[in-house]
């Protein structure tokens, strides 16, 4: 009767080994973040008081949200951008670690002035990207943007939220 048993309980332990080996492993599948409109930023040029460019924003402000940006973006349309609202005046570091996006990355101090740019950013670059500034704000947009729109140092931002 053991004998028995211990045929079962073998063959029981193949079959189970043999489904373990037999099952398909499933794709790890993340959601796709789409973009939440919470304002609207103009960049206004310095010599003439007109806007060059209007932006949908993203704003990020929180520790979370200023860590995170836009990581694990597929894409982001022309016209929309992240700005992100630091606590303080200061030198700023960004980097591109699961960001998939290429963007130029535009610097602005607490007067609300462009004081530096870090263009075309490449996805995934874990290397830092040094404002070289003090700065408070800082626009993330698609890369090679700025350049069309011939945004430069001194440009002023206003922004609203929603």
């Amino acid at each position: 009767m053991m004998y028995k048993f211990e045929k079962i309980a073998l063959l029981v332990f193949v079959l189970a080994l043999a489904s373990c080996k037999t099952e398909s492993k499933q794709a790890l599948k993340t959601e796709s973040i789409s973009f939440t409109k919470e304002g609207d930023l103009a960049v206004i040029a310095t010599e003439t008081d007109s806007v060059k460019a209007n932006f949908d924003i993203e704003i990020a402000e929180t520790d979370y949200e200023t860590k995170t940006g836009l990581m694990y973006r597929k894409s982001m349309e022309k016209e929309q951008g992240m700005l992100f609202i630091q606590p303080t005046e200061a030198l700023q570091y960004f980097y591109m670690k699961n960001t998939e996006i290429p963007l130029d990355i535009i610097y602005i101090s607490q007067a609300q002035k462009i004081v530096s740019f870090q263009k075309n950013a490449k996805p995934f670059d874990e290397n830092t990207l040094p404002s070289n500034a003090p700065a408070k704000y800082v626009l993330e947009i698609n890369a090679g943007l700025s350049d069309q729109l011939g945004l430069q140092v001194g440009d002023s931002i206003s922004f609203s939220r929603n």
